[in-house]
């Protein structure tokens, strides 16, 4: 009878064990290695932070402040909040450690879990783990491009093909306030809701991002940022799309699109795969502007993205693809006896120095149960010692692949399967 746990892990929070941890990590690392070509140097950012530096960067409109975030009182009675985003959390660092008065852009990248209370569902979790890279500093659509061919080629490189990259702009000071009186205009003469119409007065862009049906079909007609950009924020956009074109990267332009976060100006995109249902966002993100100097720093503009692990897990999933290798160790120890144990102990400390993963059967189990044990191990080769083994000096070399098994000189094993496993010295 299989005993259970008197405790479970709280409601919409994932665990990851092995071995499906394995693709967990290699889809995570996949994302990061994309942004550490690029010379994105690494930041660890606080779980927690002052609620008010999200209150302030991400928008007290949006429903990640005014809904979701978990906030609470710390026991100085200061208000903190786990972090719901990255961006604002790194554009706090920069400004504390002033890396904005040094070489621009800088440029950092960054993964995690972050906190929203959802109601939780496939690809949508309380604790949801990203990958984030900012370049701050400079106002360039080159590097709006190189941003968003970093998460491109970061999918890519996991195998994942289904995907497209919706792409926008959401102008900027030169003519978002225009439209913004031009949007509300429109929105005030319809017959929206309280709730609704007190939105519409704090970002009425956030209407248009609106779910539910009646409001999508209400606001159908509403003008568009895309079809009112000034004649910089249009030139902005379109040399991007050029560099885009460039780079090889397919997009499509969704002039309807909206963020769910304030701070978003100009480029904003956002990558979608149709076989994850309603969760259809594996990653998106945008330029900035005014982000830094509403935070109190300079007035530099930057561009970044958030791209979900957990969202892309399930995409390889939805494409029937996996990636990482879910085994333990390349090489797994069998020893035959005490003596024998005390011998492989030291060689599996030998190896692990020489870069090769081993693990050993413990416990003093019979051979029948540790051949099982490292067939689970999903190592590619197992060594079998004996007491008339370690007499002639020689240990059995079994490959799991092909079933072959040979012996082979002790004092060889290092060499043997540094070759065999094609590791570099």
């Amino acid at each position: 009878m299989t005993k259970t746990s008197s405790f479970s892990a709280p409601k919409g929070v994932p665990d990851y064990v092995p071995p499906g941890s394995a693709e967990f990590v290699a889809v995570r690392d996949g994302l990061i290695r994309a942004a550490k070509l690029a010379g994105y140097g690494h930041i660890e950012l606080p779980v927690f932070e002052d609620t008010g530096l999200f209150a302030r960067g991400v928008g007290e409109s949006t429903d990640v402040v005014s809904k979701e975030m978990y906030t609470f009182p710390d026991r100085g009675d200061r208000s903190v909040t786990l972090r719901p985003e990255g961006t604002a959390g790194v554009m706090r660092a920069v400004i504390e450690h002033g890396l904005d008065r040094g070489q621009l852009p800088v440029k950092l990248v960054y993964n995690g879990p972050f906190f929203r209370y959802e109601r939780p569902q496939a690809g949508r979790y309380r604790q949801l783990q990203q990958v984030g890279i900012e370049a701050i500093g400079i106002d360039d659509p080159a590097l709006d491009a190189e941003v968003i061919s970093i998460a491109d080629a970061g999918y890519r490189s996991l195998g994942l093909e289904g995907f497209r990259l919706e792409v926008t702009s959401l102008g900027d000071d030169t003519c978002r306030p225009q439209y913004r009186e031009m949007l509300q205009e429109f929105l005030f003469g319809l017959p929206l809701d309280e709730e609704t119409k007190r939105r519409a007065e704090l970002n009425p862009l956030r209407v248009l991002d609106d779910k539910r049906p009646e409001v999508r079909a209400m606001t159908a007609d509403a003008p568009l940022m895309i079809d009112h950009l000034s004649e910089s924020a249009k030139t902005h956009f379109e040399q991007v799309l050029g560099h885009l074109d460039a780079l090889g990267v397919p997009y499509v332009v969704n002039p309807r699109m909206v963020r769910g976060l304030d701070y978003y100006t100009k480029t904003t995109f956002e990558f979608v795969h149709d076989g994850l249902g309603a969760q259809s966002g594996i990653g998106g993100g945008g330029r900035y502007d005014g982000l830094m100097a509403q935070l109190g720093g300079q007035p530099l503009s930057g561009i970044g993205f958030g791209l979900g692990v957990d969202r892309t897990m399930l995409a390889l999933e939805a494409e029937g693809k996996s990636a990482g290798d879910p085994a333990r160790c390349e090489v797994f120890g069998v020893p035959l006896g005490e003596t024998s144990q005390q011998r492989l102990v030291v060689l599996a400390g030998l190896l692990r120095a020489a870069g090769i993963s081993v693990d050993l059967a413990y416990g003093g189990r019979g051979v029948k149960g540790a051949m099982k044990a490292a067939d689970r191990s999903g190592a590619k080769f197992t060594l079998v010692l004996g007491d008339r083994d370690l007499t002639e000096n020689t240990i059995g070399l079994k490959d799991m692949a092909t079933g072959d098994q040979r012996q082979i000189p002790l004092d060889d094993v290092i060499t043997t399967l540094r070759e065999a496993l094609d590791v570099s010295s």
